[in-house]
């Protein structure tokens, strides 16, 4: 074996597929996301006194949690783009398309946690 043959700086031919499984699964998961959080405060219509209180304290700290953790996703999206199609770069080009989808579960996830929904 010829170690000399590694160029960090070779072009990588197949650089696109990762971004592009992460962008077919992110975006549609990003969207789904964004309907729920937005749509949430319909759970707490025919709520009234306490109950309805509770439920609007939860969603003022959970939507801004939301909206955030799908900006973030965004971010690791555009990242896993935009890198150099660099053999360098493989490693990390993966990691970012991997992360996006990810962080739209947990951003869901935590807006689940956080948000005080009603009983009924």
């Amino acid at each position: 074996m010829n170690d000399a043959a590694y160029d960090p700086d070779a072009r990588v031919t197949g650089g696109w597929i990762a971004p592009l499984a992460s962008t077919v699964v992110t975006l549609p998961l990003g969207f789904f996301a964004l309907l729920y959080a937005g749509l949430s405060p319909m759970a707490c219509d025919s709520c009234n006194g306490a109950e309805a209180d509770r439920f609007d304290a939860s969603f003022e700290v959970a939507f801004p949690v939301a909206m955030t953790g799908l900006l973030v996703a965004l971010v690791l999206l555009i990242t896993a783009w935009s890198l150099p199609r660099r053999a360098r770069h493989a490693a990390r080009r993966v990691g970012f398309a991997v992360a996006a989808p990810l962080t739209v579960v947990v951003t869901m996830i935590a807006f689940a946690a956080l948000l005080d929904t009603p009983t009924r």
